[in-house]
């Protein structure tokens, strides 16, 4: 690399950390006072978060790997100027477009908003490609509606005029709408967390300190997946960045003491899809479901330990009965985990239970709770790092300094920000056309009819709509359209909104797993070297419990839709239930092959009739019946699984040669 080059490249990553640095002074400032409301922030930030997002993607790889560097430089500086053009024009213009123009907009505003639905467009073709086609299409089915052949779909059409304003410069809709909002407050402020783990390694110290319960057995490592990922599940609010963080420590050290590197996988991704529901920051779903229902963003809270509890506790049984069948008792080495790592891992828990405390107990909002949090956080952090460095002098830290880690859980923060905010940009733009052609109440009317036929067969049609939609899409934007189409005429037919809401977010979740989308599957297939697709596989039979719930929250209600003592009850009989089904599919209770199938298929009748009768009484009995059937059953498994033989599996290289561009993409991630 030249001098010259070398300036440029040191150039580049300054402009990024101050533009960086912008970015978060600004919206601390907003979450400490509310000042402008979120409208006039997102009108403002958003070109900086944009910015960010093309510098961040344009030091990664260029944005366009087959055009010269020349053309690189120039359309950055273009997509570059764009988005100071907006922020100077907004900070002219704001208020006569906010409030006076309503709807008769100048051409100064048409071509201000022509100019940023390209850019989001173009942006969201590099990085969200399906995304980017989806919309395409909207687009035009949007002008030329009129032309559909099938009358579910006519529409008299719109101007492209419309599209453009309808998308930008509205405000109330597209780019500048709700979920862009949403993507500056709410959830920039909970990523603030994230962004102050990252920079001082505290998910990685806490991936460590993990391995301590395995202590000297083979079996329980593949534990230490299930545990960091459920931790580091708490502020990562993704499945990918889980699998990313998580896994790059976990699946080696499976593949190491002889786990299979498929099973390896797909462990972690099944651990690491629980990011999406391990509150308190359960993924972007979980922020809108909040805004969507008008409710503060505790109230999800609450209903979303009850589905991460069964969900880890079913997937913990079924990594254990998988490895009782895979690996030896044999004992292991103890690890050894450096002090500072577990002061780390000790801060970052008390940081978690000081914000579910400010949240839940002290009455904060969550804007304030969660900036609270993320000071608390850096104050010991930082703390704790001078400690070792000046006072312990620990070796490990001889290259690291406070600027440096400060620097990077500030560029962490806006990496994610930035990210989030193009995703949800991009999918204001979807909804926004989805709108204008009415797609969605003739999506809702025909739910409607169905429902009024037979509900169990809308809520099927309901579940085969969000499966097709998660199928190529991610899990911010299948909630989003699931939550536009399936919740009102759920809803219409007096299903309780909580129910709908979180039908569709678990509905969302699952749809990650599904193919050909699953981020998390393909980073955990390539750190371990295995098949993509029987990583996703097995991991889809490991994560049953997801599945489960979508539809047991229709009988078991209170789950979701009354916290309190009635919620535990519910809570332990679908959990009786799931664990019950989780040992049909992987656990042994004879040695004879006709009566361990029979007995099994037998305990997963008894599990669903628990989960699923009508009468709480009556499933409570059966509950109980399963529990009992379970401890019996697993103390059989103990005897007649174990594997007769056992070869280690050698581990030919932990982490792929083109690993590193998926690891980045993941890291950033919020599902």
């Amino acid at each position: 690399m030249t001098a010259d080059a070398f300036r440029k490249y040191v150039s580049l990553k300054s402009l990024t950390f101050a533009l960086a640095l912008i970015q978060l002074v600004w919206l601390v400032w907003f979450f400490y006072t509310g000042k402008g409301g979120g409208q006039e922030l997102v009108a403002h930030v958003l070109p900086i978060a944009l910015s960010l997002q093309i510098l961040f993607m344009y030091q990664a790889d260029y944005l366009y790997r087959r055009l010269p560097p020349l053309a690189n430089h120039l359309l950055v500086a273009l997509y570059l100027g764009i988005c100071a053009y907006s922020f100077v024009y907004f900070y002219i213009h704001f208020e006569r477009i906010a409030i006076y123009a309503q709807g008769s907009f100048t051409q100064g505003d048409f071509i201000l908003g022509l100019l940023m639905f390209l850019l989001v467009m173009e942006l969201s073709r590099i990085a969200h490609g399906v995304l980017f086609w989806t919309n395409v299409v909207l687009v035009v089915y949007t002008i030329w509606g009129y032309l559909s052949p099938v009358d579910f779909f006519w529409h008299p059409g719109t101007s492209f005029y419309r599209v453009i304003t309808s998308s930008t410069v509205e405000l109330s809709t597209g780019i500048y709408g709700l979920y862009g909002q949403l993507a500056l407050t709410l959830i920039a402020a909970f990523l603030l967390l994230a962004g102050v783990a990252n920079g001082f390694e505290a998910q990685r110290a806490m991936i460590n300190v993990v391995r301590i319960i395995a202590g000297r057995s083979r079996q329980l490592i593949p534990q230490t997946a299930v545990v960091g990922s459920s931790a580091i599940g708490m502020i990562s609010g993704s499945g990918s960045a889980n699998a990313a963080v998580v896994g790059t420590i976990t699946i080696p050290l499976m593949i190491r003491y002889g786990v299979p590197g498929t099973f390896a996988a797909a462990v972690e991704t099944a651990a690491s899809m629980g990011g999406l529901i391990m509150p308190p920051m359960m993924g972007v779903g979980a922020f809108l479901m909040s805004e969507f229902l008008g409710v503060p963003y505790w109230d999800v809270v609450v209903r979303g330990f009850a589905l991460a509890f069964v969900y880890y506790v079913s997937i913990g049984v079924a990594v254990y009965l998988l490895c009782v069948r895979l690996l030896p008792r044999d004992a292991i080495e103890r690890p050894v985990v450096p002090a500072y790592d577990k002061v780390k891992t000790t801060i970052f828990l008390s940081s978690v239970l000081y914000l579910l405390y400010l949240m839940g107990f002290a009455g904060k909002g969550e804007l304030i709770a969660a900036l609270y949090t993320a000071t608390f956080m850096y104050v010991l952090l930082v703390a704790a790092f001078l400690y070792f460095k000046y006072v312990a002098k620990d070796p490990a830290l001889a290259n690291e300094t406070l600027f440096g880690n400060t620097r990077l859980a500030i560029e962490t923060h806006a990496e994610m920000t930035s990210y989030l905010t193009l995703l949800l940009a991009t999918l204001g733009i979807m909804i926004g056309l989805f709108t204008v052609t009415g797609f969605i109440n003739r999506m809702g009317a025909m739910l409607i009819d169905l429902g009024g036929w037979n509900i169990i067969a809308m809520v099927i049609m309901a579940w085969i709509f969000g499966w097709l939609a998660g199928a190529g899409l991610p899990p911010t934007a299948t909630y989003i359209i699931g939550a536009v189409v399936i919740v009102r005429p759920m809803q219409e037919l007096g299903i309780n909104p909580w129910i709908a809401h979180f039908f569709v977010f678990l509905l969302s979740v699952w749809g990650e797993l599904s193919p050909p989308t699953s981020l998390t599957a393909a980073v955990s297939a390539r750190i371990a070297n295995a098949s993509f697709l029987r990583t996703m596989y097995e991991a889809l039979k490991i994560c049953a419990p997801i599945t489960l719930m979508t539809f047991a929250i229709f009988t078991r209600s209170n789950m979701v839709v009354n916290p309190g003592w009635w919620q535990i009850a519910d809570t332990l009989l679908v959990l009786a239930s799931t664990l019950g089904i989780t040992f049909a599919m992987f656990g042994r209770c004879h040695a004879a092959a006709p009566v361990d199938i029979g007995s099994r298929c037998l305990l997963a009748a008894v599990s669903f009739a628990a989960m699923f009768a009508p009468d709480m009484r009556i499933s409570a009995v059966i509950a109980v019946v399963v529990a009992v059937a379970l401890v019996v059953c697993i103390r059989q498994h103990r005897l007649v699984a174990p594997p007769q033989s056992f070869a280690s599996v050698p581990q030919e290289q932990a982490v792929s040669a083109g690993l590193a561009p998926v690891l980045a993409e993941a890291k950033r991630d919020i599902g």
